[in-house]
């Protein structure tokens, strides 16, 4: 593994291969191009070569190539002369790379040299034509691979800031615009060969894609104790490469669209000016003894501008300017709570100024969350990323509440806990307050910071787990927020989570549901009679039971009886629907369920079936559990459910959180049925592989032993528990 071995590895290649070029032949050359020529060849890596020939050669390719394929190796080839090379690269921007990395195996040193010479001079003369069209593929390439940052499953080759990334830096510097290739960017394609080589090794094949069960070995094989350690370092060495890229690709874009002169330049903020669409420090700021508040500055001032920092800004920066003293001054403070409050501008100037090194001066709780994966498919980013895209999202809301500060700090807070033992927003909450303290926030403000960490999940977690009708409910919320400011912030907060976290989510369900209890808390912290109970669906014309399906909704209407939802949670599963959320309510003898659904395995439903199903199942005529019975049970695995029990208004909530699985719903609500509970109402909810389901069950509940017998059918009625 590493660089000496791909090095030994590549030269054996180059030996063996020089040896199949017959040498007496004169006028031709055999050459290595792409990652070959850069001696960059994994264990099972195509072989990329180029039979370069004068005119009259009398070398046979076939003579080259065939001993080749009898060794088992996947060629890429192609026999030119140089004019002819050029010709493709004229129309072919990969293929134009690619020679840019030409290596003489054997043959001809003059031609060779030729056609490097004669292809690198073409690169210079076409760039302004050949780099917006690179620009055009790469941007192709993102698009369809995404960001390997942030992806569980990346190709370390496409996706940005993989290896490919780096090929076209190299391909850049060739221009002579730009060095891409800095010692970061040579660590971290270092780093991210060594990964492709593991791949290759624990594959026995060829593949770029990192999958989630490849991960522990290849942490062993490169050196890492387990595969988020790995995940950290592949997030980071892509942020290094995507990082170079975007600068790169600046100064490109300068060029390309220069009209002379040294550039405009006008004032942004104190001590930073805009130069050529960057912000650079002004010459008065460079001194021997910096503001320890001017990082702050020049960051917050491009954020708002909306420009990036250039290089050479950011490296003084990080090599002279000091973090601020402790507590922080009021001007340090204020350029932190302008920089969180910049909106969209606030993320790629906090991406760069963590490239350097800023970010851990200001908070040195950064390096323990940076880059750390997050294994829930809902998120999208790591924990450090989604804490910044939370930033950005709450100075949306900054009309909306009193605090708007206070807002963007524990935007950028409320998730410091994740990676450490325990409730993340209950370990993170004295974790904020230490960062709140340390930039000089009064304590009062401090005791708002810490509360809103704490409680940062209440209003959605209790919007989609709980009656809102239900007093108790309303009474526990508002006990816990205390104040209508502390509100506030948690409802904005509550939608920028969401927005930072991915689609998954959130939903207009989900939206009026925490929107509905804001509203409700709100009222009885100002003393207002609680709101009266919602009203209740209007009685459906026809005949009971009423259904209504739609490919993502389904709503049942039938009078109220004991087994209603399993019996609609079977039908869906028989349907191999997914149930990702569900209401169920009972009002003046009448029953109401609701469930938002998806296809399991994708592809379109019957929607008539369905409904014919949903009655029949309704009216007992439908044998569900049989049918589910004969089709097998789904699957066990995920983490150990959970069982907790709360107080409700003539009734008791059991929460059930597990991993989610076909026909789930339906054993649980099954379960409870055969061990004689009626269930009010319920709200069910599903983020990714794990649900939280929520069941009202009438009566009292105090008795330990009635509690014991309802969990341990529950339990049993789970996947891999059957018989405990």
């Amino acid at each position: 593994m590493g660089a000496a071995a791909r090095a030994e590895r590549a030269a054996a290649l180059y030996v063996w291969l020089a040896g199949l070029f017959p040498s007496s032949e004169p006028g031709a050359a055999l050459v290595a191009v792409g990652g070959l020529g850069r001696g960059e060849f994994a264990p099972y890596s195509d072989l990329d070569l180029v039979l370069v020939t004068a005119e009259g050669s009398a070398v046979d390719p076939a003579s080259i190539w065939y001993p080749i394929w009898d060794a088992k190796f996947k060629l890429d080839h192609s026999a030119r002369t140089v004019d002819e090379a050029l010709e493709v690269v004229d129309s072919d921007v990969k293929a134009f790379m690619g020679l840019l990395d030409a290596r003489l195996l054997a043959g001809d040193a003059v031609l060779a040299k030729k056609l490097h010479d004669a292809v690198v001079t073409r690169w210079r003369r076409t760039a302004r034509t050949a780099l917006p069209a690179l620009r055009e593929l790469t941007e192709q390439r993102w698009e369809r691979h995404g960001e390997l940052a942030f992806l569980l499953e990346g190709d370390l080759k496409e996706a940005r800031g993989g290896l490919r990334d780096v090929s076209v830096l190299r391909a850049l510097g060739y221009t002579g615009l730009t060095n891409g290739t800095r010692p970061a960017v040579h660590a971290a394609l270092n780093f991210l060969l060594d990964v492709r080589d593991a791949l290759h090794l624990t594959r026995g094949r060829r593949g770029d894609r990192l999958m989630a069960q490849d991960r522990a070995e290849v942490a062993h094989l490169v050196e890492l104790p387990d595969g988020d350690a790995l995940l950290r370092r592949i997030t980071d060495s892509a942020r290094t490469v995507a990082h170079a890229c975007d600068d790169a690709w600046r100064a490109v874009n300068r060029w390309l669209t220069a009209s002379g002169g040294s550039g405009t330049r006008r004032p942004l903020a104190r001590d930073v000016i805009e130069q050529d669409g960057e912000a650079v420090l002004a010459r008065t700021a460079v001194s021997a003894r910096p503001d320890p508040a001017l990082a702050l500055r020049v960051a917050a001032a491009a954020a708002r501008a909306g420009r990036p920092i250039a290089r050479p800004t950011l490296e003084w920066l990080a090599s002279y300017a000091p973090p601020p003293e402790q507590p922080w001054s009021a001007g340090a403070r204020y350029a932190l709570f302008a920089l969180l409050g910049a909106g969209a501008g606030l993320v790629p100037i906090w991406e760069a100024c963590d490239r350097y090194g800023l970010v851990t001066g200001w908070l040195p709780e950064w390096a323990r969350i940076r880059s750390a994966p997050q294994h829930n498919p809902v998120h999208r980013f790591t924990i450090d990323r989604h804490l910044v895209e939370t930033a950005a999202a709450a100075a949306t809301y900054a009309r909306e509440v009193s605090r708007p500060d206070l807002l963007v700090l524990c935007g950028l807070l409320h998730d410091i806990g994740k990676g450490l033992p325990g409730d993340h927003s209950v370990v993170g909450a004295p974790i904020a307050a230490s960062v709140a303290r340390r930039v000089g926030l009064p304590e009062a403000d401090v005791e708002i910071v810490t509360r809103v960490v704490r409680q940062h999940l209440l209003l959605p977690d209790t919007a989609t787990r709980r009656d809102l009708d239900d007093p108790v409910t309303v009474d526990a919320v508002a006990e816990a927020v205390r104040d209508t400011t502390t509100l506030e912030l948690l409802y904005a907060l509550a939608r920028a989570d969401a927005a930072a976290t991915g689609p998954a989510a959130w939903s207009a369900w989900k939206g009026r549901l925490v929107a509905d209890l804001a509203r409700r808390v709100s009222a009885a912290l100002s003393g207002q009679a609680p709101e009266p109970p919602t009203a209740a669906p209007p009685k459906p014309e026809g005949p009971l039971p009423a259904v209504r399906v739609t490919e993502e909704r389904v709503t049942v209407t039938a009078e109220d009886r004991r087994g209603l939802l399993a019996a609609v949670a079977g039908t869906l599963a028989l349907h191999r629907l997914d149930v990702m959320t569900a209401d169920t309510s009972t009002v003046d003898r009448l029953a109401y369920v609701s469930c938002a659904v998806q296809p399991r395995f994708g592809g379109g439903t019957d929607l008539e079936a369905l409904a014919a199903d949903l009655r029949r199942a309704v009216l007992g005529e439908l044998p569900v559990a049989h049918k589910l019975a004969r089709r097998g049970g789904p699957p066990s695995g995920g983490a150990a459910p959970r069982l907790m029990w709360h107080p409700a208004t003539d009734a008791a909530v059991l929460e059930l959180r597990a991993t989610d699985s076909s026909g789930l719903l339906f054993r649980v609500a099954s379960a409870l049925e055969e061990a004689g509970a009626d269930v009010r109402a319920a709200r069910i909810s599903t983020l990714g592989a794990d649900v939280v389901d929520a069941f009202y069950l009438e009566g009292e509940w105090d008795d330990p032993a009635r509690r014991n017998a309802i969990e341990k059918a529950v339990l049993a009625s789970l996947p891999g528990r059957e018989g405990t």
